[in-house]
């Protein structure tokens, strides 16, 4: 992984630059395993995140936005017990492991100081954030728990002695000279990356890799001065950190990698502005996903079932299509009314209708007269024609609900967890699910809350992310003569442009924006129509979201993700 020890000693010093003697203000935990720490220091106020999350670990200072809940969970309201207030006395990393120490200096109920340590170790699904009194070295609490019976070797849980990980036994990397580390490597094996990272603590596959690629050659004088060069370019006022997107992949580290030349490399001024741009939406994704599984379990089941649905309603229309034969019977027996009696099970006729009149047998009910056979044939052509309408309708419908339900398949993509929530009033408005009980009723429906963005000459860019917003955007928000997009024929997000008048580079920021929050944001040359608002209208007892538009011009633009983070207000 990027985030290995040598990382972990780089944001370290980073947020030891900017945090060290500052106060702890407040602190949030907007989701499970995530906590924001406001900390003044240097006359500002720094946000922190420290991330337990099983997939992306971490810790850094952030610009980004959370959303934190109304009742804050029990961890965080320990946390505001004991540090809101407290000072921030050191920032340390435990040896070169992936384990930073905030060493923190506060005041107990009765005034007395007190010294705390809150511990943030980011080892993937092991992560963990741990609040320890220091003076009792006893685990206040933490924002997972291990149980003896998961861990014999290990137990974190409130009132139990806090115990390091156990000790890996390695060497550290920026004490070793060229005599050990030649000592340390058997040349005579090969797999040198994989010894790099068994023989030497924080070094991670990635680093190791970086090591064999950046020597060039397997000589042991040529490798250890590799391995030195690399280490240096690791140092606080050396690095270079780095988002390098190679092959359709993210990667990031504190400095180019040579083995990723060639690919498309994007320099940052600090570490946690990294941080941000690599995981900029990627945790919320995976939020969303855990958070509506089951949402998205329901809108795959619906439409699978409108998809059967019309599986069985063709069938239905080829038995149907049968109504011709019916029709054709009644007429050749109308015509050939004469050779009929009363008594007959068939009459063979010639089907004058066909070149060469062939003979057809028509089959017939003896207890009816010839005319009453002919009757029952037509009425039966009639029943069929008029399913063929009810039936072409019904797959209409289907297809329209497949449509709606593409659409909010294409909104769980970009949805953020508050959207979520309207998409499960939408669908309860819509009778498709029953609508979740509320503890206290609202005084008044709030609005939705729309995602800005502000375009390089400032002009301010909204977006609808489902199917409430893109309503209340399009048909309540926006003025007549402002500027609406859409992908053409794709599901996507409403956009306004609130401009009358906007110029071009403007147009096409907020055709990548459309493109982006569509079903079509991996793609390129994505098709994106704009009109006035003006021409866009919401056709009486259609779908939420649904609208037809006039008017329109179609640009073509391929979606950026760098474009969406920088315009986002």
């Amino acid at each position: 992984m990027s985030f290995d020890g040598i990382f972990t000693r780089a944001i370290t010093s980073e947020l030891t630059e900017n945090l060290n003697g500052g106060r702890i203000s407040r602190i949030h935990q907007p989701y499970q395993n995530e906590l924001i720490m406001v900390i003044r220091a240097q006359g500002k106020n720094h946000k922190l995140l420290l991330s337990a999350h099983p997939s992306y670990s971490r810790i850094q200072l952030t610009e980004e936005q959370y959303e934190n809940p109304s009742e804050p969970p029990m961890f965080c309201m320990l946390l505001r017990k004991h540090l809101e207030g407290a000072i921030i006395e050191s920032i340390t990393q435990k040896e070169m492991e992936r384990i930073i120490i905030f060493e923190v200096k506060g005041r107990n109920e009765i005034g007395d100081v007190s010294y705390k340590q809150l511990i943030v170790e980011i080892m993937g699904r092991h992560s963990n954030i741990i609040l320890v009194d220091k003076d009792r070295n006893m685990i206040l609490d933490s924002i997972k728990h291990l149980n003896p019976s998961v861990n014999r070797a290990r137990t974190i849980l409130p009132g139990a002695d806090f115990e390091w990980p156990p000790s890996q036994n390695k060497l550290n990397p920026f004490e070793v000279d060229e005599e050990t580390f030649v000592r340390t490597l058997d040349w005579n094996s090969g797999k040198l990356d994989k010894q790099l990272v068994q023989h030497f603590a924080g070094l991670s596959p990635l680093f190791a890799k970086e090591v064999l690629t950046y020597a060039g050659l397997t000589e042991k004088k040529r490798l250890y001065e590799a391995f030195k060069q690399l280490l240096n370019n690791a140092g606080p006022k050396q690095i270079q950190p780095s988002f390098i997107q190679h092959e359709n992949k993210d990667h990031f580290y504190l400095f180019p990698l040579e083995q990723f030349k060639n690919s498309k490399i994007e320099s940052f001024s600090t570490i946690s502005r990294l941080l941000d741009r690599y995981y900029f939406g990627k945790a919320e994704r995976d939020r969303v996903r855990q958070q509506g599984h089951d949402l998205e379990r329901f809108i795959k089941n619906e439409k699978d079932k409108n998809v059967l649905k019309i599986k069985k309603l063709k069938k239905t229309l080829d038995q149907a299509a049968e109504a011709g034969k019916y029709q054709l019977s009644g007429e050749l027996l109308t015509a050939n009314i004469y050779a009929v009696e009363r008594g007959m099970s068939e009459v063979e006729v010639l089907n004058y209708y066909e070149e060469d009149s062939p003979a057809v047998t028509i089959k017939l009910d003896p207890r009816k007269s010839p005319s009453e056979n002919a009757q029952w044939y037509f009425t039966k052509y009639q029943k069929a024609k008029n399913a063929v309408d009810i039936v072409k309708d019904q797959i209409a419908l289907a297809e329209k609900e497949i449509e709606y339900f593409d659409q909010l398949t294409q909104q769980l993509d970009s949805a953020s967890p508050s959207d979520l929530e309207e998409i499960r009033e939408e669908l309860a408005e819509e009778g498709y699910m029953k609508a979740k009980k509320q503890k206290k009723k609202k005084s008044k429906p709030q609005k939705p809350v729309l995602e800005e963005y502000i375009a390089s000459n400032g002009t301010l860019i909204l977006v609808g992310k489902n199917n409430k917003q893109n309503d209340y955007l399009t048909n309540k928000a926006a003025g007549k003569d402002e500027i609406w997009l859409h992908t053409k024929d794709i599901p996507g997000s409403h956009v306004v442009i609130r401009d009358k008048e906007p110029d071009e580079e403007t147009i096409l920021e907020a055709a990548k924006i459309a493109a982006y929050f569509s079903k079509a944001r991996a793609s390129s040359s994505v098709p994106v129509d704009f009109t006035k608002i003006r021409h866009v209208k919401k056709p009486s007892g259609s779908k939420p979201g649904y609208v037809i538009y006039e008017q329109q011009e179609t640009v073509y633009v391929t979606p950026d993700d760098e474009l969406i983070r920088r315009l986002k207000k």
